[in-house]
């Protein structure tokens, strides 16, 4: 079938038009929007305040890039995770409570028994600075005084001596001439070494449970059953049955307001 000579014309010319327009790109209103301009440039200025907000700004980014390693090396949260780990270890239940479990409470936890501390650093350092009140150096000083004390409490003199001796510092006269640098070293193996005391413990009884079962298995000549998949009933049993996590919190929670 064949198409009229005049028919024909008509196609090839809305052919030949939507090729110009799709050639030139001006089909219709939103395909000739400009597109933005990103232009970064760095200017010099003659106001000092201005470069200071700005190393101020890079100094408080780096900051918050630290706060992990904070809330690990000068909370209660390096003993409280160590702990909550070896009980799931001894308990013998692989990953359950999950990781996530175990960091969720003890995130809480440190929240818990650090509130005091936090409510002297807004007290003395937070809400004086931003009252203008304070300068950002005794802003920092008045922040960090609860937490020496804090550190301080919870740290082994001799924990403390070493690191005092390694850093080549003469003997210290008060605890307001320890530095950080010698401070959170020290704080975080003696938190290291509390935490490992408090596991012992855990395991004793969890260890016992499974050398009977071992034992019971092996004189009953049954060398091909795991003792574990016996045992670990009975450690869950043991665990429920003493309120475990109550006694493990409150332990936890007790070692910290005795320090």
């Amino acid at each position: 079938m064949t198409l009229p000579t005049d028919k024909k014309r008509v196609l090839l010319l809305i052919f030949l038009t939507a090729l110009a327009v799709a050639i030139t790109g001006h089909a219709g209103p939103a395909a000739a929007q400009p597109l933005p301009g990103i232009d970064l440039n760095v200017q010099p200025t003659d106001e000092p305040a201005q470069v200071v907000n700005t190393v101020k700004i890079l100094l408080l980014l780096t900051l918050l890039s630290l706060v992990p390693a904070f809330l690990l090396m000068m909370t209660s949260f390096t003993r409280i995770i160590v702990v909550l780990s070896l009980l799931r270890s001894a308990v013998g239940t692989q990953q359950t409570p999950p990781n996530q479990v175990l960091i969720g409470l003890a995130l809480f936890l440190t929240i818990f028994i650090m509130a005091p501390v936090a409510r002297q650093v807004n007290e003395q350092a937070v809400q004086p600075y931003l009252a203008n009140q304070i300068s950002q150096q005794q802003a920092w000083d008045s922040a960090y005084a609860p937490l020496r004390k804090f550190m301080l409490r919870q740290t082994r003199e001799k924990d403390l001596a070493l690191f005092v001796k390694l850093s080549g510092r003469e003997k210290l006269r008060n605890e307001q001439d320890v530095p950080a640098g010698v401070l959170i070293p020290a704080f975080v193996i003696s938190e290291l070494k509390t935490a490992f005391q408090i596991g012992f413990m855990i395991y004793v009884p969890f260890l016992v449970i499974d050398m009977v079962v071992a034992s019971t298995l092996m004189s009953m000549g049954m060398f091909m059953l795991p003792p574990v998949m016996i045992s670990l009933p009975f450690k869950i049993l043991l665990f429920v049955m003493v309120d475990g996590w109550y006694l493990v919190v409150k332990t936890l929670v007790e070692s910290f307001q005795g320090g």
